[in-house]
């Protein structure tokens, strides 16, 4: 038997507003929920294996992710923040910037804030050390050295 619509009988037609809506939601709660910061991690960074190396307890409130790569030839390696280069000297400069705006936000203390340092393994300790100076010299007390667990 063949189903014949009667004449004049509208057309049943689903509503698709409502799951449009819902798969829009999931995307931003997804998009939220996945950290997409592509300043904080570097695939030109092979972090140093450590057996201490511990995931911290609690994030940092406020952070900033400094990398150092690896020394080439002559070339010690570069700094790296925000996808900007710099050396010793500048990044001096570009911390005290960073510092004054922390500081600045009533919400965040800045003496609290913590510089994540991201050396890779084959970075040089003297560039290492000079990165902490420069953030000391801007008034920055916290620092955290990122390392590998091993497998």
């Amino acid at each position: 038997m063949k189903y014949r619509p009667r004449r004049g009988a509208p057309f049943a037609e689903g509503d698709m507003t409502p799951m449009i809506d819902m798969t829009f939601q999931l995307i931003a709660f997804f998009m939220v929920l996945v950290n997409l910061t592509e300043y904080e991690t570097s695939e030109l960074i092979n972090l140093p294996i450590s057996a201490m190396a511990q995931a911290p307890n609690t994030p940092p409130a406020t952070k900033i992710t400094i990398q150092v790569t690896k020394a080439k030839g002559g070339n010690p390696g570069k700094v790296v923040l925000n996808g900007e280069i710099f050396t010793p000297t500048t990044l001096t400069t570009r911390m005290k910037r960073e510092y004054n705006a922390i500081d600045s936000d009533a919400k965040r203390d800045a003496t609290e804030a913590t510089i994540i340092i991201r050396g890779d393994e084959d970075a040089t300790a003297g560039l290492v050390q000079d990165v902490i100076i420069s953030c000391q010299l801007a008034k920055f007390q916290n620092f955290v050295l990122r390392a590998e667990e091993p497998n």
